[in-house]
């Protein structure tokens, strides 16, 4: 693939606690400039780059992040919260406690509840694969399709383990039709990206692969 190919794929993101204005802009400055399929950020900063920089780049924020286990109707705030501010791609992240619990039933109504707010916004699903057993995942790929988003993405980043490809492969297996893949989280090679999109992930979330397409090394999300 060429590297605008890949670009075209990247969430280029920073979801650091400790992300400054001056880090956000930049990250934002070099989405624009390399073509970049979003710039994925946090809410707080939604607003004011919206403000600063209209609909390019496209806007991603995380809902739920990056842990999952609060209120739905705290989730369905955000991410209306999110869409008024100027965002138009949602990444939610589950609640793994349901999993955990067999709580299926209500993971299904949470995103199910979140894409009628999203509408026709782009809402992807983060199932945090390094948490769950092989029958969970292929649970949640049910449920993800079943619900109508639009996206099954891996992995927050910030949980003890990332996308692997042998998820991606699992994902293809199991999920319904035009239902797409985000791998996200340990993504830091140039090849990783070249595999990941080769296994078919249409989308990959990374702080990385800008400086890793210039030769440059990776680190972050």
């Amino acid at each position: 693939m060429t590297e605008q190919e890949i670009l075209a794929r990247i969430d280029h993101t920073l979801l650091k606690a400790t992300a400054s204005w001056e880090d956000i802009t930049t990250l934002c400055d070099e989405a624009v400039r390399h073509k970049t399929a979003s710039v994925c950020i946090p809410p707080a900063y939604v607003k004011p780059v919206f403000e600063s920089f209209g609909e390019c780049p496209i806007i991603c924020t995380v809902i739920g992040f990056p842990l999952g286990y609060t209120y739905t109707s705290v989730k369905a705030l955000e991410t209306s919260r999110a869409l008024d501010d100027g965002a138009s791609e949602i990444d939610m992240v589950i609640n793994i406690s349901d999993v955990k619990s067999g709580h299926f039933d209500r993971v299904l109504e949470e995103i199910q509840t979140l894409k009628k707010i999203c509408g026709e916004k782009i809402l992807k699903v983060i199932i945090e694969t390094c948490y769950l057993g092989e029958d969970e995942k292929i649970t949640l790929c049910g449920i993800v399709s079943e619900a109508g988003a639009d996206y099954i993405k891996t992995s927050t980043g910030f949980g003890t383990a990332g996308a692997t490809l042998a998820d991606i492969a699992l994902f293809k297996r199991h999920i319904r039709p035009g239902l797409k893949i985000k791998a996200a989280g340990g993504i830091k090679t140039r090849e990783n990206l070249s595999a990941f999109i080769a296994a078919g992930a249409d989308r990959i979330g990374t702080s990385s692969a800008i400086k890793l397409l210039a030769g440059e090394s990776a680190g972050g999300y």
